[in-house]
């Protein structure tokens, strides 16, 4: 329900009401510039239904997550949920940062961005009360050396080279209620729901194949502080056995890549790692090109934002990606529909790189192919999985409405 009730959001611009209270803002020496505002040429009249948030000159760390989140609400999405207006994020809420911790070095998501993004959370205007996760699953017999994803790199995505994730978690949980969780532990523990009476960390997976040719599965585990969560379901209670589907809210944030297999990982493609690919015989990643990854986000529990990490991109062979070949673009794009950021940043920010890198092969990143072997073809059909379950995503340029702040 709450996927849904957000998804719909997408279909209008929300203006603050007269009153409301506001997001305190960093203060700053003078005014920012205003935003500026990218149609698709010829579309100025075009009704919205996604729109996309850039913040560009930005390396994760200092305001830039705040200026982001600052251009978001002048444009109508509120990060904040409070008593006096409704928001992304309440004051008690569960957040899981889905991110990338498959590979090391500029292959996983920036741990500066992560921290940042973090911050903003926990500094809720009305205190924050929740409990935030960095989560993925590396489904452990991938990812660099063998190994699977890992909370605790040795090289990672940041300025300092050697702050990991469960670094950043460590600091943060100094003031609040901060983890880092591999799910590669569990990711071969075949569960039953909390409701079933299984208090067992491990992965649910659903009795049947869909027809894109895989089964829907999702972790269920118990957190350091004692929180019960099953991904698809919510926060367990376990003394009035029942789940809160509401407080539950995952905020989506891949690395934007070349794949060697897919053409292109982002927000769509993240959530394989919401998947235990071993328990589904592998069936997971091969479903991918016939839609798999919109039947899994749509089965389990949509992102109520999207924040894709532009900051290092590979425009050349993913999604591994050593410090000797990434990129440095030094955006954050942010929006509810993870469908339309895909299309936009494969388009508007791989695809040129990739050129630019000298990759003949950059045409299968096109999110506009129609054929087997390119982007376009299995980030249509994934759409059309979300869509069929009621979510508001698109791939139509003219229902794009991209804001930026340099």
């Amino acid at each position: 329900m709450a996927g849904l009730l957000l998804a719909a959001v997408t279909l209008a611009v929300v203006t603050l009401a007269p009153g409301c209270a506001r997001t305190p803002e960093t203060p700053r020496a003078s005014p920012p510039a205003p935003a500026k505002q990218t149609t698709p040429p010829n579309q100025e009249k075009t009704e919205v239904t996604s729109m996309i948030f850039v913040k560009k000159n930005t390396d994760g760390t200092g305001d830039g997550f705040q200026k982001l989140i600052n251009l978001m609400e002048k444009n109508g999405l509120r990060f904040y949920q409070t008593a006096a207006r409704s928001g992304l994020i309440a004051k008690d809420d569960v957040v899981i940062l889905k991110s990338n911790a498959q590979w090391d070095q500029r292959g996983q998501t920036n741990t500066d961005l992560l921290k940042s993004i973090i911050t903003a959370i926990t500094a809720h205007a009305e205190g924050f009360s929740g409990e935030v996760l960095i989560c993925d699953n590396g489904q452990a017999q991938f990812g660099a050396r063998g190994s699977g994803g890992t909370m605790d790199w040795d090289q990672n995505n940041a300025k300092d080279k050697a702050q990991s994730a469960r670094k950043v978690a460590d600091e943060l949980a100094r003031a609040h209620r901060v983890s880092a969780v591999s799910w590669d532990a569990f990711t071969r523990t075949a569960v039953q729901e909390y409701s079933a009476g299984d208090m067992k960390d491990g992965f649910v997976v659903a009795a049947q194949k869909s027809a894109t040719g895989a089964a829907v599965s999702y972790a269920k585990f118990r957190t350091k502080y004692g929180t019960y969560i099953s991904f698809k379901n919510g926060v367990w209670d376990d003394k009035a056995k029942k789940f809160d589907s509401e407080r539950l809210k995952v905020i989506n944030v891949p690395v934007l890549k070349a794949h060697s297999t897919y053409q292109v990982t982002a927000c769509v493609k993240n959530y394989m790692g919401t998947t235990s690919d071993i328990l589904t015989n592998h069936d997971s990643h091969t479903a991918i090109g016939r839609g798999f990854m919109g039947t899994q986000m749509a089965g389990t529990r949509f992102p109520v934002l999207n924040v894709l990490d532009a900051i290092w991109i590979n425009p050349v062979r993913g999604p591994s990606t050593p410090y000797s070949t990434a990129v440095e673009k030094r955006m954050v794009i942010a929006g509810l529909d993870p469908v339309a950021i895909d299309y936009w940043a494969a388009k508007n920010v791989l695809m040129p790189a990739a050129k630019e890198a000298g990759n003949r092969n950059y045409g299968v990143m096109d999110p506009s192919g129609k054929e087997p072997g390119t982007f376009g073809y299995w980030l249509t059909l994934s759409m059309n999985e979300l869509k069929a379950a009621g979510h508001a995503v698109t791939m139509d340029e003219s229902q794009i409405k991209v804001f930026t702040e340099d």
